[in-house]
């Protein structure tokens, strides 16, 4: 065992102990307490928290305070390096969150997102989040308006069902990560927007995006950024950590899903398992086509071994519209690479044509999210499982 893997080791026994004392305070680990008037809102109040629990779609015992407000620090005022700079301590199969909007792409590394979990960032004059929970693996970037008015979003040190829970600077409204909903202040019921993106490898982007920026690990902040605080913990025989939810039967808990959301509330989860041996997926999805790719060679996992760069190799995926002009093409998985029957046009991961009579054309892409299905089953209970 060699001394990344021991100190990863110790880092995570050492942030257990914290929930575990801390959780000691409030006399369990999960906030228990009769209602949304009762105890359990007092004990939110004992540490500081002046959220209006009057106003909740939760129950509020579902939800754990692990940690103190702003324990995992997010990155506030971020900062961007050049692909070549990067390249000197970012490894090409390390896993970033890649984000594009309006044209404009950036590289979030998880390397950096594992320790911080939120990125307040802007784009022009889009503001957006980058999350990324650890515990489920779901990396998803919002839009941080909120009726008109943009929002500085935080970790709050809550979990509910081994989810992040985030929440606003301003009201202290309380925001479940994977689906983005309000559950608990002002906001509740209210629905961040969603940005398409996707984890790929840092090799990927830097092919689909010669130019694109990446975060810099200059955040002001003192972390062990490339290794990983939950060694082994991406492995489909663990079981979830800090998850007391009703598990759903249909896959091992800790089975990666790309989770599709789309508007009129259609929600699909398509298997790792299927997806890396597929590569290519062609469904339809309450009236809408929609194609998923998956390389079997790409991304590094963020949460296998200690050194995220030497960890397993876990491929790469894409959700996308495969129309075109009008016209439903149909993918096949190539030599590392995706072609269209119609044009024998070559596409990469991130959806853009990079050879043929397709050259230059981008699909349009569809919201998900890699993600441990124990995480997305409990939060989308009625979603449809993809099985061929």
């Amino acid at each position: 065992m060699g001394a990344p893997f021991t100190h990863n080791v110790t880092y995570m026994l050492v942030r257990t102990l914290k929930i575990v004392l801390f959780a000691a305070i409030l006399g369990g680990v999960g906030l228990s307490g009769p209602d949304a008037s009762g105890q359990s809102v007092e004990r939110f109040k004992q540490f500081g928290w002046e959220t209006d629990f009057s106003k909740s779609n939760v129950d509020l015992s579902t939800i754990q305070v692990n940690l103190p407000r702003d324990g995992i620090r997010s990155i506030d005022n971020p900062k961007f390096v050049s692909q070549s700079d990067a390249a000197r301590w970012l490894d090409d199969r390390e896993p970033v969150l890649s984000l594009e909007i309006d044209g404009e792409a950036r590289a979030y590394p998880l390397q950096i997102l594992t320790w911080h979990e939120i990125v307040n960032d802007h784009f022009d004059d889009t503001p957006v989040a980058v999350t990324f929970c650890p515990l489920c693996y779901s990396a998803i970037a919002f839009d941080r308006r909120i009726d008109g008015r943009v929002h500085e979003i935080g970790v709050s040190g809550m979990l509910r069902h081994s989810d992040m829970v985030m929440y606003d600077r301003t009201t202290q409204s309380l925001w479940q990560q994977i689906t983005g909903e309000a559950i608990a202040g002002e906001y509740t019921g209210k629905m961040l927007k969603k940005y398409p993106a996707q984890i790929i490898s840092f090799e990927q982007f830097r092919e689909a995006h010669p130019d694109a920026p990446v975060l810099s690990k200059n955040t002001g902040m003192d972390r062990q950024y490339g290794r990983n605080p939950y060694p082994g913990y991406d492995d489909i025989d663990q079981r979830p950590w800090l998850f007391d939810g009703r598990q759903d039967g249909r896959l091992p808990p800790m089975e990666k899903v790309i989770g599709l959301t789309l508007d009129g509330g259609h929600v699909k989860a398509y298997p790792h398992s299927l997806t890396k041996k597929e590569n290519v997926i062609h469904d339809n999805v309450g009236g809408t086509p929609v194609v998923v790719f998956h390389t079997r060679k790409g991304a590094t996992s963020a949460l296998d071994g200690g050194r995220i760069a030497g960890s397993k190799d876990i491929g790469s995926t894409g959700v996308f519209s495969p129309i075109v002009d009008g016209d439903v093409l149909e993918f096949s998985f190539e030599n590392g690479h995706f072609k269209d029957a119609q044009t024998a046009s070559t596409w990469n991961i991130s959806g853009k044509a990079i050879e043929g009579p397709l050259k230059g054309t981008e699909l349009e892409r569809l919201t998900h999210a890699d993600v441990f299905s124990f995480a997305w089953f409990v939060l989308y209970p009625d979603t449809g499982l993809y099985n061929n």
